[in-house]
């Protein structure tokens, strides 16, 4: 492969986690092009010293790493493949990182085809919600070959905190299915702890204070845990891409033969809120559920 210094970089999609990981970039002195579907992300980034393409394929030609952070399976798999995506317009040594969370199979598929036209590519999925990329502490686990990580990995940095090299491509995105798994059941027991705690006449505030201090501390209960109690359900991650993650779960379950209840039933509580009209808002709004079986609304 070629040689690049990956000075140069290509993001595409500026949503909640999107923008303001263009922005750590731009702060840590990388050039940033950008593309979204909608125009003013593009603009707002502008303002911040980005770079605006007109299309993927002018950001591809214009660039030596394309950086993707978008919603599901499909739309990374158009970014690439479409007739004006990346794989017509990359050249041999440039770097494809994909940060969304997808279907490891879609990255396998990515990889591979990517692999023919001399780019590395790696599957890097984030943790760390709003604030972690407004931070830039994102904690990223990443699938792909090490020698391409290691390339990566300077630029990892300005994103994120915690960053591991998992193993060979797909591997990024079954550590996320795994992430999401604990998450919607810490956020699900969470959700529980101060119902009951409310039903019993006990302050939740002091409950939670006293449980960060044990066993129970967790990130999901000293940040999700106040959302609850402030009852701010603003998403830091929509539940309906929630939903989507989980359904990835269930799906790499059912392809490895193998039961998950837990994520089973945390799946079935965001279809339940979908139901109700409640897919834009935060997964925290499982404790709106509760609260209903509660009796308490």
């Amino acid at each position: 492969m070629d040689s690049y210094n990956l000075d140069r970089i290509g993001f595409i999609g500026l949503g909640i986690m999107g923008k303001p990981m263009v922005r750590n970039l731009l702060k840590a002195g990388y050039a940033v092009t950008v593309y979204n579907r909608s125009r003013p992300a593009m603009d707002e980034l502008a303002t911040d010293g980005a770079i605006v393409a007109d299309s993927i394929a002018h950001l591809a030609q214009n660039v030596d790493v394309i950086i993707t952070c978008v919603s599901d399976s499909p739309d990374v798999d158009s970014i690439v493949f479409s007739e004006n995506g990346i794989l017509s317009s990359v050249l041999s040594g440039m770097l494809f990182i994909d940060m969304s969370t997808i279907a490891a199979a879609t990255s396998r598929k990515i990889f591979q085809a990517l692999q023919t036209k001399g780019v590395s590519a790696l599957d890097a999925p984030v943790s760390g919600g709003d604030i972690g990329a407004q931070q830039g502490t994102l904690s990223i686990m990443v699938g792909g070959e090490k020698s391409a990580f290691d390339r990566a990995l300077s630029i990892l940095q300005a994103m994120g905190k915690n960053i591991v090299h998992i193993g060979e491509a797909g591997a990024g995105q079954i550590t996320k299915a795994c992430n999401q798994i604990v998450v919607a059941m810490t956020v699900q027991g969470v959700a529980e702890a101060l119902i009951l705690a409310k039903k019993s006449g006990v302050d939740g505030a002091k409950v939670r204070d006293a449980l960060l201090g044990g066993f129970a501390q967790s990130k999901v209960m000293e940040v999700h845990g106040q959302k609850m109690l402030d009852r701010n359900f603003n998403p830091g991650f929509k539940l309906d891409l929630f939903r989507k993650d989980m359904n990835i779960v269930l799906q790499t379950a059912m392809q490895e033969k193998i039961s998950l209840p837990g994520s089973a039933n945390a799946a079935e509580q965001m279809n339940a809120l979908q139901a109700q009209g409640k897919g834009e808002l935060d997964f925290i709004s499982v404790l709106t559920l509760y609260e209903m079986l509660a009796g308490m609304i």
